[in-house]
């Protein structure tokens, strides 16, 4: 599993409850661009719509070798999960202050799979003492290295 594209900012502007492993549908140049890592998720998300789910605003640069073909940057993209996952996550999307967030793009058996997850957004004060436990954990593990240089 070979990461393409990451979203590092959905894990700090939200609570991620639950993640599902999806397909996608991509034409060529799409598979090629992200080869190249031209790409970024950080403003996309995902909605449910006549019981299929579908990704928007994730953005895939146009790909350089590819001719009148190519693809729109911002095109809505099919995700292709089971009916089942489809309906969990329409009945976790229909609850307020819910929202579904790509977390990442991979490889998978040479397949493109995105990673989603169930969201809740997080306020200013969690965000702080997310940080504050960060950096206590970093603070710890430097005192613990030190401890074990000097012995």
């Amino acid at each position: 599993m070979t990461d393409i594209l990451t979203n590092r900012k959905a894990r700090y502007d939200h609570h991620i409850l639950e993640d599902f492993e999806a397909g996608i549908v991509l034409k060529g140049t799409e598979v090629k661009a992200l080869r190249a890592g031209k790409g970024q998720i950080r403003d996309a998300f995902a909605r449910i719509e006549n019981d299929e789910a579908f990704l928007y605003n994730a953005h895939i640069e146009e790909y350089n070798h590819g001719n009148l073909f190519n693809h729109v940057p911002k095109a809505k993209r099919k995700l292709l999960l089971s009916k089942r996952e489809i309906q969990r996550l329409f009945g976790l999307e229909s609850v307020s202050g819910y929202t579904l967030v790509p977390l990442s793009f991979y490889w998978k058996k040479g397949k493109v799979k995105v990673q989603i997850g169930v969201a809740k957004g997080k306020n200013q004060r969690d965000k702080r003492q997310d940080l504050k436990t960060k950096e206590a954990d970093r603070d710890a593990r430097r005192s613990m290295m030190h401890h074990h240089k000097c012995k």
